[in-house]
């Protein structure tokens, strides 16, 4: 039988990329990244004078559809590949980033009436400008004893549809009233694939606290956060929620045409990101977490029960891989900090000294950090430069450094930042298998594990688990091929099931990151240290960087009123 194909593409932060993957054995044959042309939009909107407030984070709904006519004529240009060998396309996408449509499934802010409107726009995963709305939900829901509360670690996060939604409506109640539907960009996206706009059971279930026996939260429960949101569920989220795995639609033959694909063939309904990952690593069972790390890190891992556990993003039965309890955590930065790090605070010389040696920032900075042992340093850092997503779930909360002296060396500033993510992550582990639901080894994917070592031996003595690499770059891009196969099915040359295609599809490295005792017991010493500052800071003994956000916003006002 002739090889067959399938198309993943993955939307990030900043960019999207297209892999042409074969289904024989999960090969990825040609890749290819396109940059959004308006990349993060959180200082004005583009090509305008309006401006953004703290904590905003947009992103313009045509880069996604520029990802798909760039980058998947691109690997089929690169390989040659018919496109009668290709029978099936899927994507995975950064969660929750949402948008508001019209009864056309048109994003507003395509209308001029509503473009200089910055709630028309999409917002982006790390939207954090309804933190207002996320603390009184979280309030309202704790006092009325919501039943879904537990399952998302006792907290709703600012990230997710809810409290976007509600931001919406306070403060531009005209947006939303004009708004159809507010959807994820990955089901908009699978839309503009296929004609239909479905909902996928992911995102629903992790992103905009839907359940798969209850639904979404009661209509009482939205009246008590405002009395207009009491129909949202059955108007501006209605819509089926599909399965993962399942067949959204078909190509149409308008978006076949513009990016080079033959129509008719199969489109599996959105996903996200980091939980694409998962089977492409080849984790179908539970006990082992699988770390999608880059800005952020997303931790995820299989159970056989409903558990809870403090400051999970959320647990979510066949929100991974069907017949699982599929559970999330995360981390609001880990590669964004190290990226602030040398873009904002680096200083020259270090710059200089990269260039001479022929090395990136990062590369210099890895290699000098790595000459200090464990707790040589001196330093200790809190990893929220973008806020706590677990277990604290509060974006409110803001990055610290303890030990600074006169002697203070950048590449140790920088190992100090490595380590506090992997405390970070330590966290997370610690708080899942002490409620139960184990994490015996660590499975890494993403651009980190595949460019730091320092890194990885950190996270591996940090947590006292060894840690596999994924084999793939783009592991969740191969993952929504994986997804595609699926929807395509056996007849057509993919597979009935994920656990199929991951057995066929998925790989890691044979290269592991084993933990070193020596390093393991400092590391113990110093993640009790650290565990202190969490609690004091971030438990609301001293909240005192809640204090210094409350204060900026209005600091110059109050300058000029004087």
């Amino acid at each position: 039988m002739k090889e067959k194909y399938t198309i993943g593409v993955d939307y990030g932060t900043e960019s999207g990329r297209a892999v042409l993957v074969s289904l024989k054995d999960g090969r990825e044959i040609a890749d290819h990244v396109t940059p959004y042309r308006h990349g993060v939009i959180d200082e004005k909107l583009p090509d305008s004078e309006i401006q953004l407030g703290y904590e905003w984070a947009l992103q313009h709904p045509g880069d996604y559809l520029e990802v798909l006519k760039t980058s998947v004529p691109a690997v089929l240009q690169e390989t040659g590949i018919s496109n009668e060998d290709i029978i099936g396309i899927g994507i995975d996408f950064t969660a929750c980033t949402m948008l508001p449509v019209d009864e056309e499934g048109v994003p507003l802010s395509f209308h001029s009436e509503w473009r200089d409107n910055p709630h028309s726009w999409t917002k982006l995963w790390k939207h954090h400008a309804a933190q207002y709305k996320a603390d009184s939900l979280n309030e309202i829901a704790e006092k009325r004893g919501e039943a879904f509360l537990p399952r998302y670690g006792g907290r709703i996060s600012s990230e997710w549809m809810i409290a976007k939604i509600w931001q919406i409506l306070e403060e531009a109640p005209e947006v939303y009233e004009r708004t159809d539907k507010f959807v994820e960009a990955t089901d908009w996206v699978i839309a503009q694939l296929s004609g239909n706009l479905v909902r996928n059971s992911c995102t629903a279930g992790y992103k905009s606290i839907w359940h798969k026996r209850d639904g979404y939260p009661s209509q009482e429960f939205f009246r008590a956060l405002d009395s207009r949101l009491e129909d949202l569920t059955e108007t501006k989220l209605r819509g089926e929620i599909l399965p993962l795995g399942s067949k959204a639609g078909e190509l149409t033959k308008k978006m076949a045409d513009a990016i080079g694909l033959r129509p008719g063939i199969a489109v599996a309904v959105g996903n996200v990101d980091a939980h694409a990952a998962v089977p492409a690593m080849g984790v179908v069972s539970p006990g082992k977490m699988v770390m999608a790390m880059g800005t952020s890190i997303c931790h995820m891992v299989l159970g056989e029960e409903e558990r809870q556990v403090e400051g999970m993003c959320g647990v979510v039965e066949d929100g991974i891989i069907p017949g699982f309890y599929g559970y999330e955590a995360g981390q609001s930065a880990v590669g964004d900090i190290f990226a602030w790090y040398v873009d904002q605070a680096v200083p020259t010389y270090i710059k200089d000294e990269a260039k001479k040696e022929g090395l990136n920032v990062h590369q210099l900075l890895e290699s000098r950090a790595a000459e200090y042992a464990p707790g040589e340093i001196g330093l200790l850092a809190l990893d929220w430069w973008n806020g706590n997503r677990s277990v604290l779930v509060d974006t409110s909360l803001s990055g610290l450094m303890v030990g600074m002296t006169l002697q203070t060396k950048p590449e140790e500033i920088y190992r100090a930042l490595l380590e506090a993510t992997a405390f970070g992550t330590r966290k997370i582990v610690d708080a899942f298998h002490q409620n139960g639901v184990a994490v015996d080894e660590l499975y890494a994917c993403g651009g980190l594990p595949q460019k730091n070592k320092l890194l990885m031996q950190i996270y591996a003595d940090v947590t006292n688990r060894t840690i596999r690499i994924a084999d793939s770059k783009q592991t969740p891009a191969l993952g929504a091929a994986m997804f595609a196969a699926v929807a395509a099915g056996a007849n057509q040359g993919g597979y009935d099931t994920v656990l199929q295609a991951a057995e066929n599809m998925a790989r890691v490295k044979e290269e592991v990151f084993q933990p070193i005792p020596e390093h393991v017991e400092i590391y113990e010493q110093l993640y009790e240290e650290y565990s202190r500052l969490h609690d004091y800071f971030g438990r609301g003994e001293n909240n005192v960087m809640k204090r210094l956000k409350a204060i900026r916003p209005h600091a110059n006002e109050t300058v000029l009123a004087n």
